[in-house]
């Protein structure tokens, strides 16, 4: 498979042409008094709008990206887009880095120097990585894609085959989100080759009854109550973004692909929504580098259509995973694992809870993620 060297560069016409539509959004109507209940409000989304139109630099965001080592190559019959930074140590570990959604490539643009050169970051050389960064067929500079059964399972099989083309036989691996999902794939069916998992999402470890809180006392006890609560509110008022776009993405794209706003306000609730906090954690040009993403490489469909790719019923058993699995718990994430559930179904050796950062850690609390990561996969 051939590497072809990448670089984003969007053309000045496709700039243009978005700020003009920002600057002639219709916008919605809004009862009084409502504030985030039903959405994202409309002064949030015009404010971060006008900052997209008069404000926000994409040529710097551009020059951010373009200062790591980039490719394209075909895999599965698709174009799939990823960083590739090899650390200056010799003896580093290949390390896999894999995004969500609605994330891309941006959350781990922080954390890929102090991973791949901890020497240059003060920290201990022999805690180094060879860092691959990849954009999930779909998403960003990977997509849109032709083929709509892009699940786990399958990003698991080109990820393998990538670090096989890399050079890479035997690495470790990290995600958030979809990319939490991708990783333990990864160990699933390529056990043999993976050094060990890291997450900070885990669906298999989140308590949905009562039925999951047996057992448990003292602190597991209290701790699974709120595991219980934080899912049954999510359930409750969180998951209609993932059925529409598990059933009716086509649907849905073309507002988000027609209109900027549009797209600006269906990512930008998530990364409120998603920390379940009442105020920003995330800067608000990595946000809008994010979206300005999914609006300039038109992914908005691609990229849900994962939801509709995902391989069983929504909620059913995960394969059971014999890799060593380190799990980072971020207090304000949508799901709040229970290390006795991650035990039915992974070979859990790390178990970090922190005490603040949400859905988005690279982004929230970059400096914790990294030594985390470190952590882990020093110890194994």
């Amino acid at each position: 498979m051939t590497l072809t060297p990448f670089r984003v560069h969007v053309p000045q016409a496709d700039l243009d042409d978005l700020h003009e539509r920002l600057a002639r959004t219709r916008w919605p109507d809004q009862p009084e008094g409502v504030g985030w209940e039903l959405g994202i409000p409309v002064d949030e989304v015009k404010d971060l709008a006008e900052h997209w139109r008069l404000r926000f630099d994409w040529r710097a965001a551009e020059e951010r990206i373009n200062a790591f080592p980039q490719f394209t190559i075909t895999i599965d019959g698709e174009n799939v887009h990823f960083l590739h930074v090899r650390s200056p140590e010799e003896g580093a570990t290949p390390l896999l880095l894999t995004h969500g959604w609605p994330g891309s490539i941006v959350e781990f643009l922080d954390v890929i120097g102090p991973l791949a050169d901890p020497r240059a970051y003060g920290g201990d050389p022999r805690e180094a990585f060879h860092v691959v960064v990849p954009s999930i067929p779909g998403f960003g500079f990977s997509g849109p894609t032709r083929d709509r059964a892009w699940g786990p399972a399958r990003g698991a099989r080109a990820w393998a085959s990538l670090m096989t083309t890399l050079g890479y036989d035997r690495f470790g691996t990290h995600g958030g989100d979809w990319g939490a999902l991708i990783s333990r794939e990864l160990g699933v069916q390529f056990p043999s080759r993976v050094l060990g998992v890291h997450v900070t999402m885990l669906p298999t470890a989140v308590a949905r009854s009562e039925s999951d809180l047996a057992g448990l006392t003292g602190a597991e006890l209290s701790l699974g109550e709120r595991s219980l609560a934080k899912s049954r509110a999510f359930q409750h008022t969180g998951t209609g973004y993932a059925i529409i776009q598990s059933t009716k993405p086509q649907t849905l794209a073309y507002g988000l692909t027609d209109s900027p706003a549009g797209q600006l306000a269906w990512i930008a609730e998530k990364f409120r929504s998603f920390s379940n906090t009442t105020h920003d954690l995330i800067d608000r040009d990595d946000l809008l580098t994010d979206v300005a993403i999914y609006w300039f490489t038109g992914t908005a469909n691609s990229s849900a259509r994962i939801y509709a790719a995902l391989e069983g019923p929504w909620g059913a058993p995960l394969p059971v995973s014999t890799v060593p699995t380190g799990v980072a718990v971020f207090p304000d994430d949508i799901g709040l694992p229970l290390r006795p559930l991650a035990e039915r179904t992974d070979k859990i050796v790390h178990w970090s809870p922190f005490s603040a950062g949400g859905h988005f850690p690279a982004l929230e609390q970059p400096d914790a993620l990294i030594g985390d990561i470190r952590k882990f996969f020093g110890s194994i």
